[in-house]
Parts: C-alpha cells; structure tokens; sequence
C-alpha cells in the first residue's frame, strides 16, 4: 500500500516517534510505501511531500519536534481546499492516510472521511484535552518539564521572599497546570476550567505567607480566566480554527497580587518550552505504540477512526467520538486532591 503522513497543530515530544514507528512497520512487515506532507494539511492542499522510509526515520526516536513540519493550517478555511486535498491524494495514488494531531486536525480528517479520504487518525495533543483516550503522548514531557521549572522556582521564590507566577500550556483543560501544580507543590493552581477570583487567591497568599511561608508559586494555565468583572484581560486575535492565540495571563495577575498583598511577585512563562526537547520513556513508548496501531488499523481497513488508550490498551475509536468534546479536569482532582495543600 502507498500512505501518506501528516502532523497537524502545535508540535509535541513523541511526534517523530509515531512516524517511525508507522514507517517501520509498514515497510518492514507489510512492504508499504509511504508520502510524508510537509507542514500538516498545509502541504496536502500545496502538494508538498517527501519520501518516508525506515532509513530516513533512524534516530528520529528521541528527537523533539517532527521532521515533517507542522501548522495550524485549515483547508476548509482555503480556498477549494477540500478538493485540493483530495486531488493530491489522488494524484500520489495513495491507499490511505495517517493524520497525527489533536482536536483540529482530526476534526478535518473526519470531514475529509466524508468526502471519501481513507483516514486514521493517531491523537497528539500536550493538554491532554482528546476525548476517547486516557492520555496523549507528549503530555507527561510537557508535565515533567514544568514541575522541574516549579521546583527551580520554588529556590528563588524563597530566596527573595516572593510569589512567583508560573504560566503553563492549556487552552481549554488545565491538565498541564493541575498535574504540574500538584507535583511541584503550587501554592494555587488555576485551570480554564474554573474562573479564579483574584481577590479570594490574595487572600489565601496573605494567609499562607501568615504562618511563616514567605514564598508561593502560582501555576495558571494559558487559557484561565476571571470570573466576569473581577478583572479585565484582554480579547486574543484567532487562528484558522477560530482559537484564540492566548498566552500572557500571569503578565495580568501578577500585578494585581503585588497590588493587593504587598509581596514582590514574578512572572515565569513556560511557553513553548514544554513543546520542545526529547521526550520522555512514557511518551516514547505510547507514541510507538500509537503509531504500530495505526499502520494496522489502515491494512484493517479501519477508515474514520483513532487509536487511542483505554485501561492501559490500544484501541479504536470513531473520529466523530474523538472530537466531539474535549476531556477536562475532574474537579475532585484540582480541589480534593490539589486543594488539600492550598491551605
């Protein structure tokens, strides 16, 4: 079989990984061919590629990144992209295609399905947001990475007697933030799932800082906001989604802690640094894992579908399933598990 590969969206440790497991397998045990698009959907619709193959995916194992390149490119947003995409598809004489990506890119890899495109879909997202699977690779590199940050954190915050506030990745979900605020002992985590008010987290600091504890991180996620008319923060441009490009949250309570407790406080922003860089074992062994699923699950004719986790297994899901709605934080989590050490 001939099949192309694409990785959509925001870059993840554990992309290079899937792409070399897929290619390894498909030449070595099946005798595949494979196409790689450059750039996610960007390059289906420009008919941009380059040859896959075993010798080309050695070392790709632990390097960050994808060798394919990535965008938020959205060929319903195109002119004619929808035919375009087809029409490269056609002309490469491809059997099948492997989207590796998170909501948006498997969202147009479902709507392609419908248009005939012979489609499987690997979930890829560092918010762990993907409905239908347990975990996506990519998200414990991204979690280690910042609560090593938190704890470099914690020396200096105690060292100037300061708050210290430390943005993370998470648009919708806060499973960055939880995970890493409850690993690297945050003093208050805020999740878009929740609106914060800034006056009850400056309450809870002056208290904490009361009883002799004169420095505290603040773990935020990109995506959190304030309850309406506690504080005002700026409307963010959107992408070809319709997703806000979001980032700068901790820039705007920052201020407002220092204002309102009196406590020198800084601002740390993690961006794009939790995306780069190796990944870790976890993600390397689900990323190929994943990636073995998905070549089998194109010579099983398994079309409109993802591989994903579930009780430690690797299963198949519809692309409508995975989609639909995002996975968000328990509350029992952020509150009775991380909320018991807020105090």
């Amino acid at each position: 079989m001939r099949v192309g590969v694409l990785t959509g969206g925001g870059d993840c440790p554990g992309l290079n990984a899937v792409i070399r497991a897929v290619v390894r397998k498909g030449e070595v045990h099946f005798g595949d061919e494979f196409v790689g698009f450059l750039d996610g959907w960007r390059g289906v619709i420009e008919d941009r590629s380059m040859v896959l193959d075993v010798e080309r995916c050695r070392g790709l194992l632990p390097r960050g990144g994808t060798v394919l390149g990535t965008s938020r490119t959205n060929p319903y947003k195109v002119e004619r992209g929808e035919q375009r995409a087809v029409e490269t598809i056609e002309a490469h004489k491809l059997d099948a295609l492997v989207a590796i990506g998170g909501e948006d890119t498997l969202g147009v890899a479902h709507r392609l399905a419908g248009a005939g495109v012979r489609v499987v879909g690997v979930p890829k997202t560092i918010d762990n947001d993907l409905s239908a699977t347990e975990v996506t690779f990519g998200f414990h590199t991204a979690v280690q990475i910042a609560t090593e940050a938190i704890d470099r954190l914690h020396t200096t915050a105690e060292s100037h007697d300061r708050v210290i506030v430390c943005e993370v990745m998470g648009r919708h979900a806060g499973w960055i933030a939880t995970y890493a605020g409850i690993a690297g002992g945050a003093a208050e985590i805020l999740v878009p799932e929740e609106r914060f008010d800034i006056e009850e987290i400056c309450r809870s600091l002056i208290a904490r800082h009361a009883k002799g504890r004169f420095a505290s991180i603040v773990v935020v996620a990109e995506g959190a906001m304030p309850k309406e008319g506690t504080l005002e923060v700026a409307a963010a441009e959107l992408d070809q989604f319709g997703h806000p490009r979001l980032g700068g949250i901790a820039s705007r309570i920052a201020p407002e802690i220092e204002a309102r407790t009196g406590f020198e406080t800084r601002v740390t922003i993690l961006g794009h640094v939790q995306r780069g860089g190796t990944p870790t074992a976890f993600d390397r062994v689900l990323a190929t894992r994943f990636g073995i699923a998905a070549i089998d699950a194109v010579h099983d004719g398994a079309f409109d579908q993802m591989v994903a986790l579930q009780a430690g297994e690797i299963v198949r899901v519809g692309l409508s399933d995975a989609v639909t709605k995002l996975k968000t934080v328990d509350p029992s989590l952020l509150h009775d598990v991380a909320g018991a050490f807020f105090a």
